[in-house]
């Protein structure tokens, strides 16, 4: 397989524009470690079609933007199995895409134990790129663990 080096930033969002198409998405895991996490995911369109993934994530490097990233879709079968094995609770969210200044925004709004929180996240090419931020960004959380999906699922953000 190939390689792939994901780098993204990550922002929390005071809301999510009106109106934009909704995904939703589950997802647990298998592990989650600082130097890897493994994750299963489904999503499920607007059209009510699921799509299932297993993602492998390497550690962050020292910016936190920066890491390994190998993802593979699945069967529904083996998602439904491999999410017996995830650890609990599941994270839900729906997710909305928002582009902005030429860039693919994922808007995340949390549901569960983690309701009320809004997160954003971009895509980047490079460390270095700057950007234009929509109005929405309360502020950069990037690299701070506490808001990553894997820990929000040890840590929820209504325990905070």
């Amino acid at each position: 397989f190939t390689e792939a080096v994901e780098i993204e930033r990550k922002f929390v969002l005071s809301s999510i524009p009106k109106g934009l198409p909704k995904l939703k998405i589950k997802q647990g895991y298998l592990q989650s470690d600082k130097n890897r996490t493994v994750r299963i995911r489904s999503i499920i369109n607007q059209s009510n079609k699921a799509t299932y993934y297993i993602t492998i994530k390497g550690p962050s490097n020292s910016s936190g933007m920066s890491r390994f990233e190998y993802e593979s879709i699945i069967s529904n079968d083996d998602a439904e199995k491999l999410f017996d094995l995830c650890y609990l609770p599941l994270i839900i969210k729906n997710r909305y895409i928002y582009m902005y200044d030429g860039m693919k925004w994922e808007l995340d709004s949390f549901c569960g134990d983690n309701k009320g929180l809004l997160i954003g996240e971009v895509e980047i090419v490079n460390e270095n790129i700057d950007f234009e931020k929509p109005e929405f960004v309360i502020k950069e959380v990037t690299g701070n663990s506490k808001y990553y999906n894997s820990m929000l699922q040890k840590n929820p953000y209504n325990n905070w």
